[in-house]
Formats: C-alpha cells, structure tokens, sequence
C-alpha cells in the first residue's frame, strides 16, 4: 500500500535529499563506527555493521564518541561516501556541525516519532529548508 505522510521537524542542515532509509535504533559514531573510504558501518556489534550509509537518508537517535566524528563526515562527503541526508531524534553537535560542513540535510525533532513510521527501504523526500520530511513509500518492508 502506498501512503504518503508528512512529518515536520527542525532543520539542522540546509538542502533536500531523496533516497531510501537505512534505519538505526542505535547511536552512530562517524569516527570509529564509519569508513570514509566506503561508506560502510565497521562498529563491530552495531545493528547496521556491513550496510554503506552512502547515498541513504540515515534515521538514527544521535550521534556518539570524539568531536572528530564531524570531520569525519566532512571526509565522507569528499570522498562521496556520505549519507544522502540525516534525521536524528535530537541532533548532537558533533553530527550537526559534521552535516553542516559536508552539506547534508538534516533534521531533528520531527513531530512523530521516526523509529514507528519509517523501516529500512522506504523511499523518502526530505527537504530540511522547509523542515518537512515526506515517507513517499512505505510499501517495502525492511529485510532485517
């Protein structure tokens, strides 16, 4: 079934994005848990070790671990390994201050509860100069 809805929530990070979802309900740190190289998460143990954030608009609660996790999503964006955009339960200054430099769009505080609405696969819009993000497609249902 196909089914749009509308979240609202604060903007972070200037831009809009489109892509599938790649769903974490644990912290991500982009220092130790992310390969710039790749894009693919390392973090031994993490629900998403093996997936590549590349090019996915990455739903996860926070961001962890050193400040250089920042710098690191910068080095992601040169290397274009960098999620296509972010949404975070409450962002961090690390992730915030990452997404900004590396121009991703990203949103906290959405007006729902992303984790209940959006699984890994579904097609979403997000345009964080309006503050809106839009699940275009719920129809697929995640594979983990």
């Amino acid at each position: 079934m196909r089914e749009r809805i509308i979240l609202r929530g604060h903007k972070i990070s200037k831009g809009k994005a489109r892509g599938e979802a790649l769903v974490s309900n644990e912290p991500i740190s982009f220092l130790t848990g992310v390969d710039p190289e790749t894009g693919t998460v390392i973090e031994k143990g993490h629900e998403l070790e093996g997936e590549r954030v590349t090019g996915k608009i990455l739903i996860f609660p926070r961001g962890k671990g050193s400040t250089v996790g920042s710098y690191r999503l910068y080095e992601m964006a040169l290397n274009g390994t960098q999620p296509a955009g972010i949404i975070n339960l409450r962002a961090d200054p690390v992730v915030a201050m990452g997404a900004i430099f590396s121009d991703i769009p990203m949103l906290d505080r959405l007006d729902a509860d992303p984790f209940r609405l959006i699984k890994t696969g579904y097609l979403l819009e997000l345009d964080a100069d309006q503050g809106i993000l839009v699940i275009e497609d719920n129809s697929k249902q995640a594979g983990h």
